[in-house]
């Protein structure tokens, strides 16, 4: 058996307890202000001294105070997203987009979930500031007027919005041509001859169903097919919304040969309801979905979509996060990234 000699046994003694700063300058021969400027890179230290500094450091196992040294920095390198419902595959994909650009400048993610409910946003937005986290990107629910998101506004805490915005609030936002896409989606149905459209909106006061159903009024309006309002249905931006709202839609007296769905869960809940009512697409009902998913080329026959990239809009976002944090200048401006209309056999 190995017997550790005497300053083996004392380096991992000295590494077991706990290591404070006045140890390091001790054993660096150094002052504490010394050892505080290396950590905290407030004051230029001779190259040779800041070596010895920290070699020190890793010999004694000594960790700098996370939480004292954001006090002091007045930062914690910490932001905040907060999605209205993160089972969606659109809202994961856009935090990886945050994410992955946050760890590159140095910051971690706290992740939120209001469930597309207004008193949890509320709450979420509350315990993210008690953090005294950094700043927020926030996807609002419903119109996004909740007290907290009011009082971000006089606390001035940097906040970004993505996806949707909040109506009456300035700030920064990361959107997608949410009306350019319906368009697209509603146009491309009216040319392969549908003039009875059936939509599915999703939450009534959310600006992402405003604009789509905007989208889809100008392409109807520019075609000369009037608006029907039994035509017009909600599914919540969830998959039994869609597939109640796919019911509703079959059961009117004129049902409409083509449904424009403006979400993909509420997509899944249409796809489900056609199949228990035996409806074949396209031969006798066409399906435009907005969003792209892996499953949307799988499903027979591979569903025609209106895609977004919520990478993008969550790396954006972070993007104008950051130069709100690091200029202290708050950028008032949308970011529309554009919808693609990817074209499969649905239609």
């Amino acid at each position: 058996m190995e017997v550790k000699s005497e300053e083996e046994k004392l380096n991992m003694e000295e590494k077991l307890s706990i290591v404070t700063i006045k140890d390091v300058a001790a054993r660096a021969r150094v002052s504490v202000a010394t050892v505080s400027h290396v950590i905290n890179g407030t004051h230029k230290v001779a190259p040779e001294t800041e070596a010895r500094v920290r070699r020190v450091m890793e010999e004694l196992g000594y960790q700098p105070n996370a939480i004292a040294q954001s006090l002091r920095k007045r930062a914690t390198y910490a932001v905040g997203v907060l999605v209205s419902d993160i089972t969606n595959p659109f809202f994961a994909t856009l935090v990886r987009g945050v994410e992955d650009a946050a760890l590159e400048a140095g910051y971690s993610v706290i992740v939120c979930n209001s469930d597309e409910d207004p008193e949890k946003e509320d709450m979420y937005i509350r315990a993210l500031w008690r953090r005294r986290i950094d700043g927020m990107l926030i996807a609002p629910t419903r119109d996004g007027t909740s007290p907290a998101l009011q009082e971000l506004v006089k606390r001035n805490l940097p906040f970004v919005f993505v996806d949707r915005k909040a109506k009456g609030v300035s700030a920064p936002a990361v959107l997608s041509d949410n009306l350019g896409g319906a368009y697209l989606a509603t146009k491309h149905l009216i040319e392969r001859g549908h003039r009875r459209i059936g939509i599915v909106l999703g939450i009534p006061g959310a600006t992402t169903t405003e604009e789509r159903f905007a989208g889809y009024r100008q392409a109807l309006k520019e075609a000369g097919i009037p608006l029907v309002e039994e035509l017009v249905t909600w599914g919540g931006y969830r998959v039994e919304g869609g597939r109640q709202a796919a019911a509703t839609l079959l059961a009117v007296r004129d049902p409409p040969t083509a449904i424009f769905s403006t979400n993909n869960l509420m997509t899944v809940g249409v796809l489900q309801e056609l199949d228990r009512l035996g409806v074949k697409v396209p031969d006798e009902m066409a399906l435009v979905g907005f969003d792209d998913s892996e499953w949307a080329e799988l499903v027979q026959p591979p569903l025609t979509v209106a895609a977004q990239s919520p990478y993008e809009i969550g790396r954006r976002g972070f993007e104008l996060l950051y130069t709100w944090i690091t200029n202290r200048e708050k950028q008032v401006k949308d970011v529309r990234i554009p919808v693609q209309l990817q074209l499969r056999r649905s239609t």
